[in-house]
């Protein structure tokens, strides 16, 4: 079995609370989870807080420089995330294309580099 990381990047505006639709994406999420769940794929999942609460932390010269917000200024910003274990490749990308964020973002699939007998 191999881990596989989806980040999901959707268009933070328009997926808030209050937003039209978003308690049917919340609800389409959840969902995802527990078919996920359900399947024994599913190890963590989450929603990250706004991008505006992010610090982007850099080292340069031994200086450490942070900055408020994210590095770069996109349309989608990373939104969330899921955390499967699946047998290859093939399966984790046809759990992410149950995850809610592919029909109006992206979600990119990439698999965890072993380290220490875990990947």
């Amino acid at each position: 079995m191999m881990r596989y990381l989806c980040l999901l990047y959707v268009e933070e505006r328009k997926y808030t609370p209050g937003a039209p639709g978003y308690e049917e994406v919340v609800a389409a999420n959840v969902a995802a989870n527990k078919a996920m769940a359900d399947a024994g794929v599913l190890v963590d999942s989450a929603p990250l807080q706004p991008v505006r609460s992010a610090t982007t932390l850099r080292i340069r010269d031994d200086e450490t420089l942070l900055t408020d917000g994210p590095y770069a200024e996109l349309k989608e910003q990373l939104g969330g995330y899921y955390l499967l274990e699946c047998a290859d490749l093939d399966e984790a990308l046809r759990w992410a294309r149950t995850i809610p964020a592919a029909r109006y973002g992206s979600v990119e699939v990439r698999p965890l580099m072993a380290v220490g007998g875990r990947g």
